[in-house]
């Protein structure tokens, strides 16, 4: 840290991306990539717009933006494109959080927020987890905050239902209900027709998981008119060309290529089932997912002892160090092959503690 960066962040605590190591070839389940690359259209797509990246994006992504009403069932002044989720998660906690706005959130869930409210210098409250690990939506009836819920929740996996999301949403009329839905393809329910109903709804959605663009960086915002507008005062009093030609015309051909991505988002579900049931009958503790990944823990070995044997053998999984989850680890789903040699690791693992 130089003598001139800024008092105000002197305390602040970066958010720790999941690792990625180079000193070998490993099979990566710890950042919740799709192991599946986009189809050519979507390659293809991209590599035209690079031969024209001389000229500025369209600030208004205005292709994507129509095709991405027609595909979600709202109005073209519903939708804000961003670099990754994370920017449009970024713009809510500065448009919709202040010293007397404060946030609140689960203290065991996507570790952006409380980097963005530290940012910020936002006040904010965590609130526990039920002990199965679950979300208590009761804690965050009339909260007097704006709230930020993961749904389905990382890096537990689990999720609400729109029942109990509805309940939080009239609970909270005077506080903007921020609804993140990274996961959602992968077995949750989706809120995006609720916000026709809700006028304090945002929801969040990336196209990094279920759309295979993670390294593309493409996030989207769904919520009324009137809160789409202030985002985009956000947006332009920051960056009017957050979303670059090659990743516009990707997220494009994307939409226009969904069955490819149902598919594999299918057999991604798949797989998860299958990698639950072998690791239930190895003895793991395997929370209820409905993400691209499994939580699990194991009585037989520690979480952190688990996470660095299994990166000795090749396969790489993510770790937590916080107190409460520092015993499981998280687990991406990956091709079947992936999943049978990430057992069969866990099993020679295992097999010597014996």
């Amino acid at each position: 840290m130089s003598r001139y960066f800024s008092e105000k962040f002197a305390a602040l605590t970066p958010y720790t991306p999941g690792e990625q190591p180079k000193d070998m070839q490993y099979i990566k389940l710890n950042t919740n990539e799709s192991p599946f690359p986009p189809p050519v259209a979507v390659v293809e797509a991209a590599k035209n717009e690079a031969a024209k990246a001389q000229l500025y994006s369209d600030p208004e992504c205005s292709l994507l933006v129509e095709k991405a009403a027609e595909y979600f069932g709202v109005k073209k002044t519903e939708l804000l494109f961003t670099n990754g989720s994370d920017e449009i998660l970024n713009f809510a906690f500065m448009a919709f959080c202040d010293k007397n706005t404060p946030a609140v959130f689960p203290d065991i869930t996507y570790g952006f927020y409380s980097v963005f409210a530290d940012l910020h210098g936002i006040p904010y409250k965590k609130i526990p987890l039920k002990s199965d690990f679950s979300i208590d939506h009761k804690e965050y009836l009339n909260g007097n905050a704006t709230v930020f819920i993961a749904n389905p929740n990382a890096p537990t996996g689990l999720a609400l239902t729109l029942k109990q999301i509805e309940e939080i949403l009239r609970a909270n009329p005077d506080n903007v209900v921020v609804i993140d839905e990274a996961y959602v393809d992968f077995g949750g329910e989706s809120c995006v027709p609720l916000i026709h109903k809700y006028d304090n709804l945002l929801v969040t959605q990336t196209f990094s998981k279920s759309r295979s663009l993670a390294g593309a960086r493409l996030g989207v915002g769904i919520a009324s008119e009137s809160l789409i507008a202030d985002l985009n005062t956000i947006k332009y009093s920051t960056n009017p060309y957050n979303v670059n030609r090659m990743t516009m015309a990707a997220g494009y051909a994307a939409l226009c290529n969904q069955e490819y991505f149902d598919e594999k988002c299918k057999e991604i579900c798949e797989n998860r089932e299958y990698t639950a049931i072998e690791l239930k009958k190895l003895g793991f503790e395997v929370l209820d997912s409905k993400t691209n990944f499994l939580f699990v823990r194991s009585d037989k070995i520690g979480g952190k002892e688990l996470y660095e044997k299994l990166k000795e053998k090749g396969v790489l999984v993510r770790h937590f160090t916080a107190p409460r989850i520092a015993e499981f680890n998280r687990v991406t789903i990956g091709t079947k092959r992936q999943m049978e040699i990430c057992i069969q690791k866990i099993k020679e693992i295992l097999e010597k503690q014996l």
